[in-house]
């Protein structure tokens, strides 16, 4: 099982004082539910894009129609989240780099993608495997994420859940926020998080997707 470094599974480095339905079992069970039943039900909606938008990115650059990248779960477990490729396949060759506005590493393809949000959908696998869910912290990737917490400190406190599709985040600030910002809706939302908070992030959701706030 790889982990992030300096973070142990049992840290109590993730305790966060919350709200009584956070460790409520029926609120877990409900949301693994909802996570489940949401991300068959997006499958099913989104497969003819996936085919469109498969063709679309093979014809637009040499590569492969998927991204796969190692980011950090919850308490800090790695995993590999699902992406439609959007930029060249050489895009890192000099190293990990945070993506900007205006990247010239994007594909022409993979800018509609990124504005639309399109380009997330394959991790809805990832919510059905569990190592995701429909609504948290997004996952970042572990040289990021241990660079951020140097910066911030506690910026690790965002994995004391499982990490989203969308959240308090995204909707609030989209990629452009700073860590700390992020740091703070974060921890907000899991303070706060309930069957309200989740439904109103959803709808703030299909806003960003229609008017593509946020996108870089």
């Amino acid at each position: 099982m790889n982990v992030i470094k300096g973070v142990s599974m049992n840290d109590d480095t993730f305790f966060i004082e919350n709200n009584s339905s956070l460790s409520s079992a029926a609120y877990l069970m409900v949301r693994r539910l909802f996570d489940i039943v949401l991300a068959i039900a997006g499958l099913v909606v989104a497969f003819p894009l996936l085919v469109i938008f498969s063709i679309a990115i093979k014809l637009d650059t040499k590569g492969t129609v998927f991204f796969r990248q190692v980011r950090v779960g919850v308490k800090g477990k790695y995993f590999q989240l699902l992406k439609l490729r959007t930029m060249e396949m050489d895009a890192e060759k000099d190293g990990p780099r945070w993506a900007v506005n205006n990247d010239p590493r994007v594909t022409r393809i993979g800018k509609y993608l990124r504005k639309t949000r399109i380009d997330e959908l394959p991790q809805l696998i990832n919510v059905l495997k569990g190592d995701m869910s429909i609504i948290g912290p997004r996952p970042e990737r572990p040289i990021f994420t241990e660079i951020f917490n140097q910066k911030t400190p506690g910026f690790i406190k965002r994995l004391a859940i499982k990490p989203g599709l969308t959240g308090w985040a995204q909707v609030n600030g989209g990629y452009d926020i700073t860590p700390e910002e992020k740091l703070a809706y974060d921890l907000e939302y899991i303070r706060k998080r309930s069957f309200f908070l989740d439904v109103k992030i959803l709808l703030l959701t299909f806003k960003v997707v229609m008017t593509g706030e946020g996108a870089r």
